[in-house]
């Protein structure tokens, strides 16, 4: 039996396991026959939209292994558009609308509100968290 995910990733990509943890499990249940409906990143979740993190070079780039992922397999990345302000994450748009001299999410990452989480959370079988509840 085939199942959809949504998951919730809500752990920075450099200090904390969650956002590694949510990509290798995206990537066993694409594998096993499984779809993933949407990515949802939350609180610190949001820096593995940020194009210009730039881990040493002997360790994974959790950003870049996102972006490949969503290369090849479609899958919608969304970044809460609330958190993704109060940390200095935007997109072009919001870059304009707020008058910034740039940009710096990442190419196949979108900004989104928690309508997007809710309607995941609805179309998907099964929903999984991971990070903290206290970020």
């Amino acid at each position: 039996m085939s199942l959809s995910f949504a998951l919730l990733v809500s752990g920075q990509p450099c200090t904390d396991q969650a956002s590694l943890s949510a990509l290798r499990f995206c990537k066993a249940a694409l594998d096993s026959g499984h779809s993933v409906y949407r990515v949802f990143f939350f609180n610190d979740g949001v820096h593995c939209a940020n194009r210009f993190i730039t881990p040493p070079q002997d360790e994974i780039s959790v950003p870049k292994q996102w972006q490949a992922l969503q290369q090849e397999f479609a899958i919608d990345l969304v970044v809460c558009v609330s958190s993704a302000l109060r940390r200095g994450i935007v997109d072009a748009k919001e870059a304009e609308r707020y008058e910034l001299g740039g940009h710096n999410m990442a190419d196949g990452f979108t900004i989104g509100g928690l309508g997007q989480w809710v309607d995941a959370c609805i179309q998907a079988d099964r929903v999984v968290r991971f990070g903290s509840n206290t970020q």
